[in-house]
């Protein structure tokens, strides 16, 4: 599998001075990923889950609101859909072992 790097420059601005920092992000980076574990933490707007690789933080607020411990607690086996975005993992669904959605927000008004 090839990984296609892309450049892209961040800048701050220290005491009046621009300073440019270039980043690198691998393209394949922003792609959905599924990842199925064990939720070790909950707090209202993410988890902590465990995949038995790795663990790492999921933000569930577009699907859960801040209601996330509502819908999730420690221990429970769930699967989840979404994308990499900086050092978390940015939930789009949360199914539980049966395939059913753990919590939706509803999107009408």
């Amino acid at each position: 599998m090839k990984t296609i790097k892309q450049s892209t420059v961040f800048g701050i601005t220290l005491a009046g001075i621009a300073i440019a920092i270039p980043t690198f992000y691998s393209a394949a980076h922003a792609r959905d990923y599924i990842f199925i574990g064990t939720v070790e933490r909950v707090w209202e707007d993410g988890f902590r889950l465990n995949t038995g690789d790795r663990t790492f933080r999921v933000d569930s607020w577009d699907i859960c609101g801040d209601n996330t411990t509502k819908h999730l607690s420690a221990d429970r086996e769930i699967s989840v859909l979404g994308e990499f975005s900086g050092f978390e993992f940015d939930a789009s669904s949360i199914t539980d072992r049966e395939g059913n959605t753990v919590c939706a927000l509803s999107k009408s008004k």
